[in-house]
């Protein structure tokens, strides 16, 4: 039942092989399609959120991308919670790439997973599968057994008539489940009925990833492929000038070397030769339209803009008359650079050219977006571009690419080869690292001015930025008047009461360096400038940082709910042990909105007299509705804690005339294991809806830790990633 070496599962073939039950969601009405397994091609299209095998395996057919952040374990907990599955028998499949059946239900007619949507606009969409097929296959019982069907107990896969002790498994029934009317209303269970939601299950992609089994796309094979390498402009918007590929043909294994907008593309029989022969290159640059300004220009520009009003994002009272004659006002700014996104598996992706479409392997995280540019690219409809979703080995965001970038150079590769053969297209971690589509680098300047008391009276917050969504396909939707939504999220939402507020921002339009969101997204610096700001405002006004926050959040209970858990759980306001003689010690606490979810946290830290620092503890208290798994949700924020750890204390991409000057983890250090704090995640319980966890964890560890770092040295925290020169005593 294998159609390819990558051993992806073909559901026409497993449709034409055996008996089973498929159901599939046509959205956004929950209209329901199914057919009997004997005549399954016509109608078990790639739709299906659900299929039952007749060997009891109960397929769960996710939309969104598994990389890593446990996606597939909780749609499949939410629909087999619904179905009453034997969770052991749960598998988890790609779906296809097809926005009228897929979906995101926050985003449109546009499937992709992103913004820490996935469980959120999957809640009842995933449940009211599982619910319907278990309505089905309990119909199929009690129409063979001549029994009503409220008599039917469904458990752990199977279901039984106990007054008649008659018993089936769904694999059993699946068949005949096939020829039932699809329910009209489909109930759902009320949750003090949940067996599997709220509570800890076994990942379903662990064993893979264990055993080996798992298949990302360098895991691909298909017969005649090709590798390509490609050798990129060393300054983004350079061109090839000429090139000279003499020596690179002549190494044992090259195949072929042709030209793609992107740069260079040296195409072999295996990587290792690919990668040698793009050495042997030699690649003259029209360097005549690129862009060469450095980091610390871009910043110094940015810097100049920040002097001046900008487009105003959120204006509430009159801000301006707070800062006439205030008793006091407190000023600070805060750098933040440019971050890679350095996902463990660096960038790839397996195009096939056929006669009537093409295939496309890839841990896909944006299929409406590439699909439509790959069949553009082509002249193809976008349904004829199919799209196999892979594992993908992180992403943070990168593959999500707006302009479906590494996707469309491989697709370029093949039609620069007329799709001889089926072409994988592999990054180095070079490329990867200097390829661009970074978060943006940011510089925030904020003002607050304070009455005689110590009251907040007012607060300016001028950010300046590049736009990640300006000639997006989402610009039309996310910018409004000028104002990408993801530069100031976190600011201009700003959650704290504050009669008087002006959040205004710049975008340049002329910097050329690739942007992209990046975990947690405007979130990742508006979060650290607005927390570690109010501790600064706290201490001008003499007040407790909690205090200051459980004052300004009276009127947010769902925010002091979860402030009140974190404090109470660190341990606020009791004395820290002491360290080894010349160390300092400090506690710090802030808290953020990203994603519908609040999350604060509280930092430890013990500072070095060398200015080396120690994060040695985070306490989190996450709000995040239904906790659907509470160990995928305590593993995501404890993985946020090292993403972002990782950023605050070494990441930072920087220019020098325009070229990137890191290159490989020896320039941008991940966190080591032994930087690593103890982390400990408190989940607020809830009964609302889900909320987003993928990204949440992220946004308060920097500004927490800064807030400690204050509290033990006195030092202010102003630019990210902390240097143990700015912390010396």
């Amino acid at each position: 039942m294998r159609e390819t070496t990558i051993e992806n599962l073909s559901r026409r073939r497993f449709l034409q092989g055996s008996a089973g039950l498929t159901l599939g969601f046509c959205l956004p009405s929950l209209a329901v399609a199914a057919s009997a397994g004997k005549s399954p091609v016509s109608t078990f299209e790639a739709n299906a959120f659900l299929r039952i095998g007749s060997d009891n395996t109960v397929t769960v057919l996710s939309k969104h991308l598994e990389m890593g952040q446990g996606t597939y374990t909780g749609l499949a907990t939410l629909l087999a919670e619904e179905l009453d599955a034997d969770w052991a028998q749960v598998r988890v499949e790609g779906a296809a790439a097809d926005a009228k059946r897929y979906n995101n239900l926050f985003w449109g007619p546009s499937q992709g997973t992103g913004g820490s949507t996935a469980m959120a606009n999957s809640w009842e969409q995933m449940r009211k599968a599982g619910a319907a097929g278990r309505a089905m296959l309990v119909s199929a019982a009690a129409r063979q057994w001549q029994v009503p069907a409220g008599e039917i107990v469904v458990e752990a896969g199977k279901l039984s008539h106990p007054p008649s002790r008659r018993t089936a498994s769904f694999g059993q029934l699946a068949e005949a489940a096939a020829q039932e009317t699809v329910p009209a209303e489909i109930r759902l269970k009320d949750p003090k009925d949940f067996k599997l939601i709220g509570k800890t299950a076994k990942r379903r992609d662990s064993a893979d990833k264990t055993n080996g089994t798992a298949k990302f796309t360098q895991d691909v094979q298909l017969p005649g492929m090709l590798v390509a390498v490609v050798a990129h402009p060393p300054q983004f918007g350079a061109t090839v000038q000429s090139f000279d590929g003499s020596k690179t043909r002549a190494i044992k294994g090259v195949v072929d070397v042709v030209q793609i907008p992107q740069g260079i593309a040296v195409l072999a029989r295996d990587t290792w030769s690919a990668k040698k022969g793009r050495d042997a290159l030699v690649v003259q640059w029209d360097d005549s339209r690129a862009f060469k300004l450095g980091s610390d220009e871009i910043m110094a520009r940015y810097k100049e803009m920040a002097k001046k009003p900008g487009l105003v994002a959120r204006q509430e009272g009159d801000a301006a008359q707070a800062f006439v004659a205030p008793a006091k006002v407190v000023r600070a700014s805060y750098d933040f650079p440019y971050l890679a996104h350095a996902a463990m598996e660096p960038m790839n992706c397996v195009v096939q050219l056929k006669a009537d479409g093409c295939e496309v392997w890839n841990g896909e995280q944006f299929q409406t977006v590439d699909q439509g540019r790959i069949a553009q690219l082509f002249g193809l409809k976008p349904e004829q571009v199919n799209l196999n979703m892979l594992y993908a080995g992180g992403s943070f965001g990168r593959r999500a690419s707006t302009h479906s970038d590494y996707v469309l150079e491989a697709a370029h590769i093949v039609k620069a080869i007329n799709g001889r053969a089926p072409v994988k297209l592999v990054w180095m971690r070079e490329d990867d690292m200097r390829g661009g589509y970074y978060r943006p680098l940011f510089h925030h300047a904020l003002e607050a001015a304070l009455d005689g008391s110590g009251k907040l009276l007012g607060w300016k917050h001028r950010l300046v930025g590049q736009s990640i969504l300006t000639g997006s396909p989402f610009e039309s939707v996310m910018v409004k008047n000028g104002i990408d939504h993801v530069s100031v999220e976190g600011a201009a939402n700003l959650p704290y009461a504050i009669p008087n507020m002006l959040v205004d921002l710049h975008t340049p339009t002329d910097i050329g360096v690739p942007v992209l969101w990046w975990r947690s997204v405007g979130s990742s610096h508006t979060a650290f400038s607005t927390e570690a700001f109010l501790d600064e405002v706290a201490a001008a006004a003499g007040e407790d940082p909690l205090a200051l926050r459980q004052e300004l959040l009276a009127e947010r209970p769902r925010y002091l709910a979860v402030l009140k858990l974190a404090a109470e759980k660190a341990g606020w306001g009791s004395k820290l042990k002491a360290g080894k003689a010349g160390e300092r010690r400090g506690r710090g606490i802030a808290i953020h909105e990203s994603f519908n979810s609040v999350v604060a946290q509280v930092a430890e830290v013990t500072v070095a007299k060398d200015g080396s620092l120690k994060v040695d503890r985070v306490v989190c208290a996450v709000d995040c509705g239904t906790a659907i798994n509470p160990d995928n949700i305590r593993s995501q924020v404890e993985g946020g804690v090292g993403f972002a750890l990782s950023a605050i204390l070494h990441g930072e991409i920087t220019l020098k005339e325009g070229r990137v000057e890191q290159g490989n983890f020896d320039g941008y250090a991940p966190l080591r294991i032994n930087e690593m704090p103890k982390v400990e995640v408190h989940i607020v319980p809830s009964a609302a809806p889900p909320t987003g966890i993928g990204e949440p964890g992220v946004p308060p560890v920097a500004p927490a830790v800064a807030n400690a770092i204050a509290a033990a040295t006195g030092k202010r925290v102003h630019r990210l990633p902390i240097r143990p020169a700015d912390l010396l005593a």
